[in-house]
C-alpha cells in the first residue's frame, strides 16, 4: 500500500476535487483498495479480525482523512478566516494564550538635563487557557459499504465531516455573536446601533482603525446585512458586484466579507443576526479555537445491538473561546435598527 500521508492528501483532494494523478473513478478505487488492504483483505468488516488485531492501520486511515478533510474544510471558509486563530496540540498539552498589557507608557516633558521624572513599570502579561471537551458522532453500517464499493467514499466522508464542520461552525457563530464587551478583554470595543447611516458607520471603521493603530478594517457580516450598505454615489462596478456577488465588495474603500447564514442544529432558526455587522482591525483574530489530540474511532460490539449492526464511534476533542490582546487591535458592532 502506498504511504499513509499520500493516501490521506489523496482523499482529500478526491473530497475537495483537485485530484491530478487520477481520475474521480480511479481515486475513489485507491481509496477503496488502501481501506481493503488494511482491512486484511476483505471488503466486509469482521468484528473478530478486528478484535484480534488482524486489521492493523485501519481506523487510524479513517481518523487520518476525516481529521484532515475537517480542517481543510474549516479553514477554506472566509469567516473562519477572517476571525478564527486555529491551534493543534498534543494531548494534555497546555493550550495557553499569553495576552500583553494593551497600555502605553506616558512620555513626559522634561527640562534638559533633567531625568526626574516618574517610573512607570512594565506591563505583566496574562495567560487564557480554552477548556476543550469530546465531540462524538455514532455511526453504524457506512463502513460496510465503503468497503464493498456500495457507496461513494465521499458520501462516507461527507457524512461524518459535514457534521463535525456544522457543528464548530455552529459554535463559533454563536460565540461570536453573543460577545460582551467585558468578554472582548480590555479590547476597544466601538458598538453602535441605530437607523442605517453611512456617517455614523464611517465613524465606526475610523474608531476601530485608530485603535488598532491604522491597521485597514475588514466588515463582516451576512449576505442579506451587507445589502444595507450603499454608498451614496453608485459605480458601475459596485452595481456589478452587488448583481454577481448579492452585496457590495467594499464600503468607501473597506473590504466585505460575508458569513454563510446557517440554521441552528435541529432548526430552521438562524444562527447569525442579519442587522449585525462587526467591524475587526488588528494582528490578533478574536476567536481562539484548540484542537487537542488526535481523533478517534472507536470499534462497537455488533452482538450488543439487537439487529447485529455495526457501529464505531468517531470523536474529536475541541474548544473555543475569545481570547484578544488589547494592543493593536480594534472591534466595532453596528446594529441596523429597522
Amino acid at each position: 500500500m502506498a504511504e499513509m500521508k499520500d493516501i490521506v492528501k489523496l482523499a482529500v483532494d478526491t473530497y475537495k476535487g483537485t485530484v491530478e494523478k487520477y481520475s474521480e473513478s480511479q481515486a475513489q478505487d485507491v481509496l477503496r483498495q488502501a481501506l481493503i488492504e488494511v482491512n486484511n483483505g476483505k471488503t466486509t468488516l469482521d468484528y473478530k479480525d478486528i478484535r484480534d488485531g488482524k486489521c492493523n492501520g485501519l481506523f487510524s486511515l479513517i481518523e487520518e482523512i476525516l481529521s484532515n478533510t475537517i480542517i481543510e474544510g474549516l479553514q477554506g471558509d472566509e469567516y473562519f478566516n477572517a476571525l478564527v486563530d486555529f491551534r493543534n496540540v498534543a494531548e494534555g498539552d497546555q493550550n495557553v494564550f499569553v495576552v500583553e498589557d494593551s497600555n502605553l507608557f506616558v512620555v513626559a516633558d522634561a527640562a534638559d538635563g533633567t531625568q526626574g521624572i516618574r517610573r512607570q513599570r512594565l506591563g505583566g502579561a496574562t495567560e487564557a487557557a480554552i477548556p476543550t471537551s469530546l465531540k462524538l458522532v455514532r455511526i453504524y453500517e457506512e463502513l460496510n459499504r465503503v468497503l464493498s464499493g456500495r457507496v461513494d467514499f465521499n458520501q462516507f466522508i461527507d457524512k461524518v465531516a459535514d457534521s463535525f464542520r456544522q457543528r464548530m461552525l455552529n459554535d463559533i457563530y454563536a460565540l461570536w455573536s453573543g460577545a460582551t464587551a467585558a468578554q472582548l478583554g480590555g479590547v476597544a470595543f466601538f458598538p453602535t446601533a441605530g437607523a442605517y447611516d453611512e456617517d455614523d458607520l464611517l465613524e465606526v471603521i475610523s474608531h476601530v482603525e485608530a485603535a488598532a493603530g491604522g491597521k485597514p478594517a475588514t466588515i463582516i457580516g451576512t449576505k442579506k446585512g451587507l445589502r444595507n450598505l450603499k454608498e451614496s454615489i453608485q459605480s458601475d462596478g459596485a452595481k456589478d458586484e452587488l448583481h454577481n456577488y448579492g452585496y457590495y465588495g467594499k464600503f468607501y474603500g473597506t473590504p466585505c466579507v460575508a458569513t454563510p447564514q446557517r440554521h441552528k442544529i435541529g432548526t430552521t432558526e438562524f444562527v447569525l443576526d442579519d442587522d449585525v455587522l462587526t467591524i475587526i482591525a488588528g494582528d490578533d483574530k478574536p476567536l481562539k479555537v484548540v484542537y487537542e489530540g488526535d481523533p478517534i474511532v472507536l470499534m462497537g460490539d455488533p452482538m450488543s445491538n439487537a439487529d447485529f449492526t455495526q457501529e464505531y464511534l468517531y470523536g474529536e476533542k475541541y474548544g473555543m473561546g475569545i481570547v484578544l490582546a488589547g494592543k493593536n487591535s480594534g472591534i466595532g458592532r453596528y446594529e441596523i435598527v429597522s
